[in-house]
């Protein structure tokens, strides 16, 4: 029994020696990892609540809008910019915000909320925001300013629509030679397939057609097809006026 005492003993002499040396490393690591853990896990908790209160008070906004109610809608969206302006929630109730202001009459209102999400929010409704802030400008004449707007780097998909209203906006500043050049670059662009090229191609015509030979545009690529919510927003409104149109997969 002396005999493995003592064997014991060393074993533990060396267990000893071996945590003097590495325990505090081990036990940092250790540490380290838990909070990583925790701090993850606290995150991901934290992301929800943010996306959960979020939603609710994109909810009321919905329901303002749908009620025609501005002062209710107002004070969900405010909430929802200043409290969640991360949230992709904030963006699309903002957006449709500026639809219900623009319908009566707020087009400075409207404007403030455009572009509020044209510097705050995702890549996607940036792209939209600045097409409809550019709609309202052009409503209110200022051509300069909705044409400084769309001169902005935007993906291939947008860039068939910018190009068409850019027409529109040249056309009504009796910049014709330019306004029949961004036709034939909306109708470069715009895919080949769209039954939206047609509706260009009438105003083209109308400033008296091409520019340049119509074999030349053929040798620009196609674009892909621009997305349905930003073609859907180029329709000139019944009443003439720039309205910007419903955020996509929000309720009109």
């Amino acid at each position: 029994m002396a005999v493995y005492d003592l064997e014991e003993q060393e074993q533990l002499e060396d267990l000893k020696a071996w945590w003097s040396r590495w325990g505090n490393l081990i036990t940092g690591i250790v540490l380290a990892v838990a909070i990583a853990v925790v701090g993850v896990q606290g995150w991901r908790w934290w992301k929800q609540r943010e996306a959960d209160q979020a939603s609710t008070l994109y909810a009321a906004a919905i329901v303002g809008l749908r009620s025609d109610d501005v002062a209710k809608t107002r004070d969900a969206v405010t909430q929802l910019t200043d409290r969640y302006g991360s949230t992709a929630y904030s963006g699309s109730a903002a957006m449709l915000f500026a639809r219900l202001l623009f319908d009566k009459g707020d087009k400075d209102g409207a404007t403030a909320q455009l572009q509020w999400v044209v510097d705050h929010g995702s890549p996607e409704q940036r792209q939209i925001a600045r097409y409809r802030l550019a709609q309202v400008q052009f409503d209110a004449k200022k051509f300069d300013d909705a044409l400084r707007t769309l001169d902005a780097k935007i993906d291939p998909p947008y860039e068939g629509v910018y190009a068409d209203l850019r027409g529109d906006i040249l056309a009504a500043a009796g910049r014709n030679d330019d306004a029949r050049g961004a036709y034939q670059d909306a109708l470069a662009k715009l895919d080949q397939k769209s039954q939206y090229r047609n509706y260009v191609q009438v105003k083209l015509d109308a400033l008296g057609g091409p520019t340049t030979p119509a074999q030349t545009l053929g040798e620009a690529p196609a674009a892909k097809a621009a997305p349905a919510n930003a073609q859907a927003s180029a329709a000139p409104p019944a009443s003439g006026a720039a309205a910007a149109p419903a955020a996509p997969g929000s309720p009109k």
